[in-house]
């Protein structure tokens, strides 16, 4: 019976004797992971090409919708760095509007993937394809930060070979104290860990950054343009009220069509562009379930649970379709706020919900500190997430260790990521890496002349009849090369057996080459006996009219059956029947 995969990530925790002391686990793991999400949503926001806010309001609502909706008990979600490089090119083109509607589109794709099963969809996605595809992504997020870190206004926006060239033509009006602050930023995200103390480093970096910049721009001001912060580089506005830096309010619902487009204005719907966003929309969806089905494995290693996958993808869509109706992104499970929440304790969905409160908190109560916040403070750390999504030491070892056609994939892969477009990366990847697969499948099979005649239990074999043995799956691109062999048989043989026992599969193309082989045989007077198939093939076979016929074709369970047919016909001296091969004899 259908059923709907939701809630069963909160379910199964509320199962598992769920009690005071979970709560407890839960809302010190909540409040861990609330503080690091914080200054990470800001900052995927702002390189996204839209405001800090809308980065919380995202980590608030998605991260709820998805904890309490999911398939798993660990998952974190909210904005992530591997949707940069889809959602900065939308928002460039259709504005905070577009990019909405863009995400309520893919949390549709996502629930249907969840409804219809699809669950599994990440087995089906190469490693070299998703190590490839991350690492270059990586590499683009820190390569556009770069303007940023450096206090280089204007410099660095859209494509990454043009950024870097615009970014090196502007070196020389770097701001010297920009980058000092986002030097010091960048070592405390960096030396802090080394502390072992349960304070993350995010907070740590940013508030030196911030105290850094704070002294930069009051205490010892210079001749030129002060360090850029949150507050100083973003306005906004609810109803009458407005401001610079973070709004001091929770999310307040809105509608996403009535946003702002590129140009300022509010955003036509038409279908040119649900059209133009049809695509984006779909790369989304596919990244979102590889990334969240992903978090759910890596969770499943470090607790030893099991997730639903299909509930995951459903909890992820809601996320998505319910966030843009209060200003959120695109959102997906977050790897690293992930093992935060393992590593601080997390025993149940209820701990993303505490982060989001912690996030929603923050904003409400905390928003005039976090607009403190410099902008190369947020650089620097988008710099440390990039390094450590982007698994170089996994990349290099893997251009070592691993087989060509799966480095070619993974050069590929990146290569596109980095110089042309991630969603043609992730096709091109998924279909070099869906080639390699067929080819080594068609080299593993083969049929070979078996030189013993003999049965199953030592009956001898007609001196006329030959027997050969397939080995693998018949399919398109191997059907052709293993079958040829049986064009090639000697003149005396008058009936050929072929052992089909390791045969797990056949497609259409070989049921048409086998076909074809029957025909040759039958033209030069051979029988032909199939040994071994399993029922559903025998059926494909029938269905395509390869039915068995006294003297010129049937099928047998094992090899001495085989062997007393070819006795029987040849002692009998049947004389094969071409016009009963394909259907005037019984069914089997």
């Amino acid at each position: 019976m259908f059923s709907v995969p939701l809630f069963s990530a909160l379910r199964a925790s509320l199962r598992d004797h769920y009690d005071l002391s979970d709560v407890r686990r839960d809302a010190l793991a909540g409040i861990t992971v609330g503080m690091v999400a914080v200054p990470l949503s800001m900052a995927l926001a702002i390189a996204t090409g839209v405001p800090p806010q809308h980065g919380l309001y995202t980590a608030i609502v998605a991260g709820a919708v998805a904890a309490l909706a999911g398939g798993s008990r660990f998952n974190v979600t909210g904005p992530t760095a591997a949707f940069v490089v889809i959602l900065f090119p939308i928002v460039a083109e259709h504005g905070l509007g577009g990019l909405l509607i863009a995400t309520l589109m893919a949390g549709c794709i996502l629930v249907a993937l969840g409804l219809g099963g699809m669950g599994r969809l990440i087995q089906f996605v190469p490693y070299p394809v998703v190590l490839g595809f991350t690492s270059g992504i990586a590499l683009v997020i820190a390569a556009l930060q770069i303007p940023q870190f450096i206090g280089l206004d204007g410099a660095g926006a859209g494509h990454l070979l043009a950024s870097l060239a615009d970014t090196v033509a502007h070196l020389a009006e770097l701001h010297p104290s920009t980058l000092a602050v986002g030097v010091l930023s960048l070592a405390a995200l960096l030396l802090w860990p080394r502390l072992k103390t349960p304070v993350p480093a995010p907070l740590i970096g940013l508030a030196a950054g911030a105290a850094a910049a704070w002294v930069a721009n009051h205490v010892m001001p210079g001749d030129g343009a002060p360090v850029a912060t949150i507050a100083s580089e973003f306005e906004w506005r609810i109803g009458e009220q407005s401001g610079s830096g973070v709004p001091p309010a929770p999310p307040t619902a809105v509608l996403p069509w009535r946003l702002p487009g590129a140009d300022g204005e509010t955003l036509r719907v038409d279908l040119a562009l649900i059209r133009d966003l049809a695509g984006p929309a779909f790369a989304i969806a596919m990244l979102a379930a590889i990334e969240s089905l992903l978090c759910s494995v890596v969770a499943d290693g470090m607790t030893r649970t099991r997730h639903d996958a299909n509930g995951e993808l459903v909890g992820q869509g809601l996320a998505n379709l319910v966030a843009p109706f209060f200003g959120g992104i695109t959102a997906t499970a977050a790897l690293a706020r992930t093992a935060t929440n393992i590593r601080s304790g997390g025993r149940s969905p209820i701990a993303a919900v505490t982060h989001a409160l912690v996030v929603l908190l923050a904003m409400v109560a905390l928003a005039p500190l976090l607009g403190l916040v410099p902008m190369s403070a947020l650089a620097a750390l988008l710099f440390v997430v990039a390094w450590n999504m982007s698994e170089a030491r996994h990349f290099v070892r893997t251009l070592r260790s691993a087989p060509p056609g799966d480095v070619a994939v993974l050069v590929a892969c990146f290569g596109l990521t980095v110089f042309v477009d991630m969603v043609v990366a992730v096709a091109v990847g998924t279909g070099l890496a869906g080639a390699l697969f067929i080819r080594r499948m068609a080299l593993l099979t083969h049929a070979d002349r078996v030189d013993a005649p003999r049965g199953d239990s030592g009956t001898p074999l007609p001196a006329s009849t030959a027997v050969y043995d397939v080995n693998g799956p018949l399919f398109f691109a191997a059907a052709e090369k293993a079958l040829a062999t049986l064009h090639r048989i000697d003149p005396d043989v008058r009936t050929v057996i072929i052992d089909m026992h390791d045969v797990p599969s056949m497609d259409a193309t070989a049921i048409v080459t086998l076909r074809g082989v029957i025909d040759d045989m039958q033209q030069r007077g051979v029988a032909l006996i199939l040994v071994g198939l399993p029922a559903r093939i025998i059926l494909k076979l029938r269905r395509a009219g390869i039915r068995r016929s006294p003297g010129v074709l049937t099928y047998c369970s094992g090899l001495d059956r085989a062997a007393g047919t070819a006795r029987r016909w040849e002692g009998a001296d049947t004389e094969p029947d071409a016009a009963t091969a394909h259907g005037s004899a019984k069914p089997l």
